[in-house]
């Protein structure tokens, strides 16, 4: 009786068996979001705060204004698609 167990067991466990949905990706976007951006935030405070430091005013600004850009491109919603659909429209693309 046990051994029968085992081995039904063992048999079911050997026979492949195909995925019934595919991976679930939903919110996917929103966790990379929330697990990113405290990291982001901490390498533009302290390299921000180094050339605060080092009194370089330019490579200051230069820097905030390009986290900045990659700030909105990464965390506004959708603005990869707008962008895209802007870009095509100038280039006449449908």
């Amino acid at each position: 009786m046990i051994l029968k167990t085992i081995v039904d067991s063992a048999l079911h466990l050997a026979t492949p068996q195909a995925p019934t949905g595919g991976i679930n990706t939903e919110g996917l976007a929103d966790f990379l979001r929330t697990f990113f951006a405290p990291l982001f935030l901490a390498i533009v405070s302290v390299v921000a705060l180094f050339f605060l430091f080092t009194r370089e005013i330019t490579r200051f600004v230069q820097f905030i204004l390009l986290a900045i850009a990659i700030g909105v491109i990464f965390y506004v919603p959708n603005i990869i698609e707008v962008a895209a659909k802007a870009i095509a429209g100038a280039l006449g693309i449908k």
